[in-house]
């Protein structure tokens, strides 16, 4: 398929970002979460929770999806999301593709009913460790932001805010989605020649949608469709907002390639937090 969506692509580097891994104080003895995956029906997925008091009450999440044969037991390691979720004060779990990838509508790979593992996965999260099921932020890169796409789409309730980053919905783009439009972040690359935002072809049978037309599904269900978006700068992105009654859609363009930086998820995060009010 001619993609290196993780190991080569990602430029963790430029995150603003730096210092101990946090020691997962809240993990006590869990007999999962960084050195070892937590296993349930159909895959297994890692967590790596804050540096703060098991005194706690209940924490924030944010799920990121790794890209195209990504390994979650790396991501999970990762210096830049570590020290952001950290920061945050909120658990970073890192579920695992069936094979480094994501079976949504259009993907190549359809080897696991992901709908299913996802909600399995937030069950067996929330009874594990003490995580606050109104306050995930769904992130993912790539294949993985694919995944975010269509898990706002089809099961968006579940989350309260989506981040995908350089993946949009693979045709056929859905005409309609059965999940009402919530916070959604949107950040690409306008120099991405592996997932263009004009989509591509991937081999014969499949192909990456152009992101405008999968934004338009979303601006259409939501009433936004035809509006005016604000124009924002945010450090190196530059966005459009559309929003109204409680909806908000963002697309923040950067300069560079097939790329993700941390700090975008913190954006976002950040941006989700202030409009609910956490």
């Amino acid at each position: 398929m001619g993609m290196s969506l993780f190991t080569s692509a990602i430029t963790f580097a430029t995150v603003l970002f730096s210092g101990a891994l946090p020691n997962s104080s809240l993990a006590g003895e869990a007999p999962c979460g960084v050195s070892a995956p937590c296993e349930i029906d159909g895959g297994s997925y890692y967590v790596a929770l804050p540096d703060i008091s098991a005194e706690t009450d209940q924490i924030g999440a944010i799920i990121y999806l790794h890209g195209w044969k990504g390994q979650a037991n790396n991501v999970v390691q990762n210096s830049a999301l570590r020290n952001l979720a950290n920061e945050l004060g909120v658990a970073l779990v890192v579920p695992q593709g069936v094979g480094g990838s994501w079976s949504y509508p259009g993907s190549p790979s359809q080897e696991r009913d992901e709908f299913r593992f996802f909600g399995d996965m937030l069950n067996d999260l929330s009874a594990r460790f003490p995580i606050d099921r109104e306050k995930i932020l769904l992130s993912g890169f790539s294949m993985g932001g694919s995944m975010v796409w269509n898990l706002a789409c089809y099961k968006g309730e579940n989350y309260a805010g989506f981040a995908p980053i350089a993946g949009a919905f693979w045709d056929p783009i859905p005409e309609t989605c059965p999940s009402p439009l919530t916070n959604f972040y949107h950040t690409h690359g306008v120099e991405d020649k592996t997932v263009p935002m004009v989509g591509r072809a991937i081999g014969e049978k499949w192909r990456q949608s152009d992101v405008f037309d999968s934004l338009d599904v979303w601006k259409r269900q939501s009433g936004l469709y035809g509006t005016e978006a604000t124009p924002i700068s945010a450090g190196e992105l530059q966005c459009d907002v559309w929003s109204g009654e409680g909806k908000k859609l963002e697309l923040c363009l950067h300069d560079g390639g097939h790329s993700m930086k941390a700090n975008w998820i913190r954006r976002a995060w950040l941006d989700l937090a202030n409009t609910k009010g956490w």
